[in-house]
Protein backbone atom coordinates (compact mmCIF):
# COMPACT_ATOMS: atom_id res chain seq x y z
CA UNK A 1 0.00 0.00 0.00
CA UNK A 2 3.14 2.21 0.11
CA UNK A 3 2.55 3.10 3.98
CA UNK A 4 5.77 3.22 6.27
CA UNK A 5 4.67 2.31 9.61
CA UNK A 6 7.49 3.45 11.23
CA UNK A 7 8.11 7.25 9.75
CA UNK A 8 4.81 9.47 11.23
CA UNK A 9 2.08 10.60 8.72
CA UNK A 10 1.24 13.88 7.79
CA UNK A 11 -1.76 15.45 8.08
CA UNK A 12 -3.27 18.88 8.07
CA UNK A 13 -4.04 18.55 11.47
CA UNK A 14 -1.58 19.40 14.20
CA UNK A 15 2.14 20.43 13.81
CA UNK A 16 4.44 19.66 10.58
CA UNK A 17 7.39 20.81 12.74
CA UNK A 18 10.63 18.50 11.72
CA UNK A 19 11.39 18.44 15.69
CA UNK A 20 10.13 15.12 17.13
CA UNK A 21 11.77 15.32 20.37
CA UNK A 22 9.71 14.68 22.79
CA UNK A 23 8.03 17.93 24.71
CA UNK A 24 8.93 18.03 28.57
CA UNK A 25 6.26 18.68 30.81
CA UNK A 26 8.45 19.79 33.76
CA UNK A 27 9.71 22.41 31.86
CA UNK A 28 6.45 24.05 30.58
CA UNK A 29 4.34 23.63 33.13
CA UNK A 30 2.27 26.61 33.21
CA UNK A 31 1.23 28.74 36.02
CA UNK A 32 -2.46 29.22 37.00
CA UNK A 33 -3.62 32.77 37.27
CA UNK A 34 -7.25 32.53 37.57
CA UNK A 35 -9.09 30.82 40.43
CA UNK A 36 -12.48 29.57 41.29
CA UNK A 37 -13.94 29.70 44.46
CA UNK A 38 -16.14 26.46 45.46
CA UNK A 39 -18.09 25.62 48.20
CA UNK A 40 -18.14 22.03 49.02
CA UNK A 41 -20.06 22.09 52.27
CA UNK A 42 -21.47 24.10 54.99
CA UNK A 43 -22.47 23.89 58.62
CA UNK A 44 -26.54 24.12 58.60
CA UNK A 45 -25.86 26.92 61.42
CA UNK A 46 -23.99 29.25 59.51
CA UNK A 47 -26.41 28.80 56.19
CA UNK A 48 -27.00 32.87 57.04
CA UNK A 49 -23.96 33.92 57.42
CA UNK A 50 -22.47 32.37 54.42
CA UNK A 51 -25.82 33.66 51.69
CA UNK A 52 -24.88 37.02 53.64
CA UNK A 53 -20.70 36.44 52.87
CA UNK A 54 -21.47 35.23 48.82
CA UNK A 55 -23.83 38.45 48.46
CA UNK A 56 -20.61 40.68 49.82
CA UNK A 57 -18.70 39.26 46.87
CA UNK A 58 -20.81 38.66 44.21
CA UNK A 59 -24.00 41.15 42.39
CA UNK A 60 -26.45 38.72 43.29
CA UNK A 61 -30.20 39.27 45.24
CA UNK A 62 -31.06 37.23 48.80
CA UNK A 63 -32.87 35.01 46.68
CA UNK A 64 -30.41 33.86 44.15
CA UNK A 65 -27.06 33.70 46.66
CA UNK A 66 -29.56 31.74 48.82
CA UNK A 67 -29.92 29.30 46.17
CA UNK A 68 -26.59 29.40 44.62
CA UNK A 69 -25.33 28.54 48.40
CA UNK A 70 -27.95 25.65 49.09
CA UNK A 71 -26.94 23.91 45.75
CA UNK A 72 -23.79 22.65 47.52
CA UNK A 73 -20.55 21.53 45.39
CA UNK A 74 -20.97 24.94 43.50
CA UNK A 75 -18.59 27.58 42.20
CA UNK A 76 -19.71 30.89 43.79
CA UNK A 77 -16.92 33.37 42.10
CA UNK A 78 -14.77 32.40 39.06
CA UNK A 79 -11.98 34.02 37.27
CA UNK A 80 -10.30 35.17 40.41
CA UNK A 81 -6.78 35.80 40.93
CA UNK A 82 -4.93 33.86 43.90
CA UNK A 83 -4.12 37.32 45.94
CA UNK A 84 -8.36 38.31 45.50
CA UNK A 85 -9.92 34.72 46.09
CA UNK A 86 -7.46 33.99 49.72
CA UNK A 87 -9.67 36.54 51.82
CA UNK A 88 -13.06 35.36 50.49
CA UNK A 89 -11.70 31.73 51.18
CA UNK A 90 -10.41 32.54 54.35
CA UNK A 91 -13.99 33.90 55.46
CA UNK A 92 -15.96 31.67 54.12
CA UNK A 93 -13.47 28.72 56.19
CA UNK A 94 -14.16 31.23 59.43
CA UNK A 95 -17.93 31.39 58.39
CA UNK A 96 -18.59 27.29 58.82
CA UNK A 97 -17.81 26.42 54.97
CA UNK A 98 -15.45 24.01 53.15
CA UNK A 99 -14.21 25.54 50.25
CA UNK A 100 -12.17 24.82 47.55
CA UNK A 101 -10.03 26.91 45.47
CA UNK A 102 -9.80 25.52 41.99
Amino acid sequence: MGLNWYEPTISGIGSTSSDSRPVSTDSKVAEKIAFDIKIEKFDETAKIKIIKEVRTFTDLELKEAKELVEKVHVVVKKGLKKEEAGPIVDKLKELGATVVLE
